[in-house]
């Protein structure tokens, strides 16, 4: 993908009559500019349009850029709905080859191979020359771009020792937006702050730090995707790091923040980070965040859907200082939806492990309440108690994976959500208090009836009861089914019903249900191929 190219062929083309030498200039433009194009691409210039000209015209220009006669392959190839359809069905694999024919051909599949992007951080990704010329070259192509930095050992920033007492030093980071430029004569100012630090860190810190946090080199390489609509954030791996302690991820996730702020990403809408850790967020909010200002949040107001799966937060621990950590996080993350919640028509919240409360309601979380001494200490007197409500004005569509909460939680969000949401959904959703039936009571009130409920299926666990019908010779007891063979077809007609998920959704909203663990199960390949070649030898 970012390998060098020899520069394409000339477009010229002899023509006949007094536009010749109009009609050679053009041609002799697109050839030098195409000449600067790492992987072919070609400018829109009225050698290359087809709008307005015969077919004559345009099969002879045709010719010279795909290289061929033949007149029915070029009506088939500059049809764009044949054309389209033609690339959408090619393997991926097959694409690279493909823009190795012609320049026309690497101009048209360009758009389609680098469509979908994926930056694996490392300390060479934005500041080895080749790669960036190489981004420069394909980046107005990429529509959906997945920066991906797992958390391991490389990322592991150890405590900065001072090499002479021995003691611990503290680090503040403030991100340096530009490079200062060379003045012969004049020192450099230090990149942390001071020359002490820097050199500090410069000895025992890991390239990968110093790449993270080269900040410029971010907006440079992000100021290249400027038809990016969907920006993925994927930060795998937080179960084998140290807790508490920043890691090289996080300066880069601030270096990603802020490329994406001063980058001219108008078409951004989409935003996903699965996985993230729980205080990725406090690097990646627009307003409190480090390098943050007043004009922040101004990009980030362009997302409309968003999609969030957070490693779980242990709110079972009774250490002071772990709890508080975990708290922290909550507010971050309740801070966070609250900046992005005017814009959103999409949310999705996934909690990766163990379930988390609800992020919809986190102002009514026991947890997140002031205890009874803070209530009493006078200086907490005519503050707010506990985080402020979120609304989310424009969502539509909403889905909430693998939490716990109230039935009243519920219950109030969908009421004061009622006149934007389509469609919601609660998965893997225990309650801690209440039942469904007062979780979805409001669609009660919403419809003006109770026909919802009778849409609901309950769901009930029968065992497979097997009894021993013979012993062989080593003494192994042999199981069958307890009913006769005549009733098998029965048996099995009820073993591939269609089970309804325990999780309750909105029949009245359109919510389609989804197929359970069980159903997944008993409904599978593997378990009916199972039972039919072990115990139902004579099952259809």
């Amino acid at each position: 993908m970012y390998s060098q190219r020899p520069s394409p062929p000339s477009l010229k083309r002899s023509v006949s009559g007094d536009s010749q030498s109009s009609y050679a200039s053009q041609a002799t433009t697109v050839s030098r500019a195409s000449s600067k194009l790492l992987f072919g691409e070609i400018p829109l210039t009225p050698a290359t349009s087809i709008g307005g000209r015969s077919l004559r015209s345009n099969s002879s220009v045709c010719c010279n850029l795909v290289h061929t006669t033949n007149v029915d392959f070029l009506r088939f190839w500059m049809n764009d709905n044949c054309r389209e359809n033609l690339l959408a069905h090619l393997e991926e694999e097959d694409l690279p080859n493909l823009r190795l024919v012609c320049h026309d051909f690497s101009a048209r599949v360009a758009p389609h191979l680098f469509e979908y992007l994926t930056v694996t951080f490392k300390p060479s990704t934005f500041t080895k020359p080749a790669r960036m010329e190489a981004l420069s070259r394909i980046g107005y192509h990429v529509k959906t771009l997945t920066f991906h930095m797992p958390h391991d050992p490389n990322t592991f920033l150890p405590p900065i020792i001072d090499p002479i007492t021995g003691e611990e030093r503290q680090f503040i980071y403030e991100p340096q937006l530009q490079t200062a430029p060379h003045i012969p004569g004049k020192e450099q100012p230090p990149k942390y702050g001071t020359v002490e630090m820097t050199n500090l860190l410069i000895a025992q810190y890991p390239p990968l730090f110093h790449a993270a946090t080269n900040v410029p080199a971010f907006v440079a390489a992000f100021s290249e995707f400027i038809n990016l609509t969907h920006l993925k954030i994927s930060c795998p791996g937080y179960d084998y790091t140290p807790r508490y302690r920043r890691t090289a991820v996080d300066y880069a996730l601030i270096s990603l923040r802020i490329a994406v702020e001063r980058a001219p990403l108008f078409s951004l809408h989409t935003l996903s980070m699965v996985p993230i850790h729980p205080g990725g967020l406090l690097y990646l909010h627009p307003m409190s965040g480090f390098g943050s200002t007043q004009t922040s949040a101004r990009r980030w107001c362009q997302i409309r859907r968003l999609s969030i799966c957070m490693d779980a937060i242990d709110l079972s621990v009774t250490t002071p200082r772990v709890r508080a950590h975990n708290l922290e996080n909550l507010r971050t993350l309740h801070a966070y939806l609250r900046t992005l919640s005017r814009g959103l028509t999409r949310l999705f919240f996934r909690w990766k492990g163990a379930r988390g409360p609800s992020p919809l309601s986190l102002d009514r979380e026991p947890c997140m309440q002031p205890s009874p001494e803070d209530l009493m200490h006078p200086s907490m007197a005519g503050e707010v108690r506990g985080p402020r409500p979120i609304k989310f004005p424009r969502l539509r569509y909403m889905e909430l994976e693998n939490a716990v909460m109230d039935s009243a939680q519920i219950s109030d969000f969908i009421q004061k959500h009622r006149r934007s949401l389509v469609e919601f959904n609660f998965e893997d959703v225990k309650l801690r208090e209440g039942n469904w039936d007062e979780a979805l009571e409001p669609l009660t009130l919403i419809t003006g009836s109770d026909d919802w409920k009778r849409n609901q299926e309950e769901v009930m666990d029968v065992p497979i009861i097997l009894s021993p019908v013979e012993i062989v010779g080593d003494g192994t007891r042999v199981m069958g089914p307890l009913m006769e063979e005549e009733h098998h077809s029965h048996f099995s007609r009820w073993l591939m019903k269609s089970h309804a998920n325990k999780m309750a959704t909105s029949p009245v909203l359109g919510v389609p249900r989804r197929k359970g663990a069980k159903e997944t199960f008993l409904g599978s390949e593997h378990m009916r191929r199972f039972l039919r070649d072990t115990l139902f030898p004579n099952w259809k």
